[in-house]
Order: structure tokens, then C-alpha cells, then sequence
């Protein structure tokens, strides 16, 4: 009698063969940077056949890509589960409570964030004026507006400065050497939003 075959093992659904590719190679990238990661330790990691990669991803910068969209993502669940956390109608709070979120979002993840979008493809200047996030602030902003909390000329050149503020916090207190202690950068966010939407800021 012939030996019975082991059974193959039931293929995966896309959606999560591709995230197992995006997981490994966040963990690649992590332990080791991006330009020595190769699409072979890649495929290795999440435990399919090279031919597999190709399916999902053009590239290493293609992954990056996407690890940069689930990033934004990330952030902005957090962001937004922040700032449903606050009264409705708290609107100085739930302006803060986007600041704090950001604030902590951004560090928690630094050395990511500073993988995907600074490593090894050139920073863009669409990726700072136009991102989820932006998008996402400036309908906050917007609805305060309209619900007479505050008064902006335009929600969405706002909400891009404070974006920016975001990170030139950070960077400035990272570049200096300074210890990035949370409380003092996250009042210095607030004082920055609550001035850009002319809130008294004590």
C-alpha cells in the first residue's frame, strides 16, 4: 500500500498571508534596519516560498508602503478612541486629548515611525500635508468651529501646522539630546493647539 500523504495544510486568506508578510518585516527592519533586511529573511520570517512575496508586494519599499498606511492607522484609532473618551462637548478636551494622543502615539513608536518614513525611501513633502491624520484633525477642528468653540480661518491649513508641531516637538527634543520626558511635551502641544485656535491656554 502506498504511504497515506501528509495533508497539506489549508491555504491562508489573503488578507492575513500579506499581514504575516508585513509582520515579519517589521520585525526584520526593527532587529536589523531596512537595506540589510533581504526579501529571502522576509519570506523566511512569515514562513512562505519567495514566489510569495512577489504576490503582495512589488518591493521592499512597496512593504514599507504599506507599513506606513497601517501606521497612520494605528495612530489614528488611538487618536480617536482619545478623544471619544472626552465629553462631546468638551471641545478644549477633546482638542487636548488629540494632542496627548499624537504625542504619545508618535513616541511610543519612534523608532518605527523613524524606520518607515525616514530609513530608507527620501521623505516626501505630500506625506507631511496630507496624511489621515491631517484629515482627521481637520474635520475636529472644523466641528468646533461650526459649534462656536473656537474660530479658525481655515480647519485644514490649522490642522497642518499642528501636525507639524507635532513632530517638530519631538524631533527638536530627540535632535538636542533632551530627555523626552511626556508631561512637559504634551503641555507644550496643548498650549500650542489651544493658541492656534485661540483658546486660553491655562
Amino acid at each position: 500500500m502506498r504511504a497515506a500523504s501528509k495533508a497539506r495544510p489549508r491555504t491562508k486568506p489573503p488578507a492575513e498571508r500579506r499581514d504575516e508578510l508585513m509582520k515579519a518585516a517589521r520585525r526584520l527592519f526593527l532587529k536589523q534596519g531596512v537595506a540589510p533586511t533581504t526579501i529571502e529573511e522576509i519570506t523566511s520570517g512569515a514562513d512562505v516560498a519567495k514566489g510569495t512575496f512577489y504576490l503582495y508586494f512589488s518591493s521592499k519599499d512597496d512593504v514599507l508602503a504599506a507599513l506606513g498606511e497601517r501606521f497612520a492607522q494605528e495612530l489614528l484609532a488611538k487618536i480617536k478612541a482619545a478623544i471619544a473618551a472626552q465629553s462631546n462637548e468638551d471641545w478644549k478636551g477633546r482638542l487636548a486629548a488629540w494632542a496627548r494622543a499624537g504625542l504619545s502615539g508618535y513616541l511610543d513608536s519612534m523608532r518605527l515611525h523613524d524606520i518607515i518614513f525616514y530609513g530608507s525611501r527620501p521623505r516626501t513633502r505630500e506625506g507631511l500635508v496630507d496624511n489621515i491624520i491631517i484629515d482627521h484633525l481637520s474635520g475636529l477642528l472644523q466641528a468646533g468651529a461650526d459649534a462656536g468653540a473656537w474660530s479658525i480661518d481655515d480647519a485644514r491649513f490649522t490642522a497642518v501646522f499642528l501636525f507639524s508641531g507635532l513632530h517638530g516637538i519631538v524631533d527638536a527634543a530627540h535632535v538636542k539630546g533632551k530627555r523626552l520626558d511626556r508631561s512637559p511635551l504634551a503641555q507644550g502641544l496643548e498650549r500650542i493647539c489651544f493658541r492656534a485656535v485661540g483658546l486660553p491656554h491655562g
